[in-house]
């Protein structure tokens, strides 16, 4: 059995795969995920599992060295925004708008779909190297 906190099966697999600057992108229940990128969707019920929750699974595991963020979160989903700092480092966020993010969906590795319910609650990972 492993280790780590993180069970999910798929998405240890995806960031098993990533390597130096692949994207993983923890998505709201409402964020378009183009057809031919990978969905992993482990939505249950609005709010079940939030992305910040989703996030910090994924961090056990994924080594980072940029995130984006869109500046829409900033602007109408602060809350989220803020708990996002507690997780992660400032200077390693990217602030981009919302329609690159959605563009940057199309060349991520995966997409994880939580059941986050709030406005742009989106966030792509940009993995790094852990040597």
């Amino acid at each position: 059995m492993k280790k780590t906190k993180l069970l999910n099966n798929e998405i240890s697999k995806v960031v098993a795969e990533c390597g130096h600057q692949d994207l993983l992108v923890i998505s709201d229940s409402g964020l378009p995920i183009p057809d031919r990128t990978k969905r992993i969707d482990i939505a249950l019920m609005p709010g079940i599992p939030s992305l910040i929750e989703t996030l910090e699974a994924v961090l056990t595991e994924l080594g980072i060295e940029k995130v984006y963020i869109a500046k829409e979160m900033i602007e109408q989903n602060n809350a989220l925004y803020e708990k996002i700092l507690h997780v992660l480092k400032q200077d390693k966020i990217v602030i981009i708008d919302h329609e690159k993010l959605k563009e940057l969906t199309k060349i991520s590795k995966a997409v994880i779909r939580t059941g986050e319910f709030t406005p742009y609650a989106n966030i792509i990972l940009q993995s790094g190297v852990e040597f």
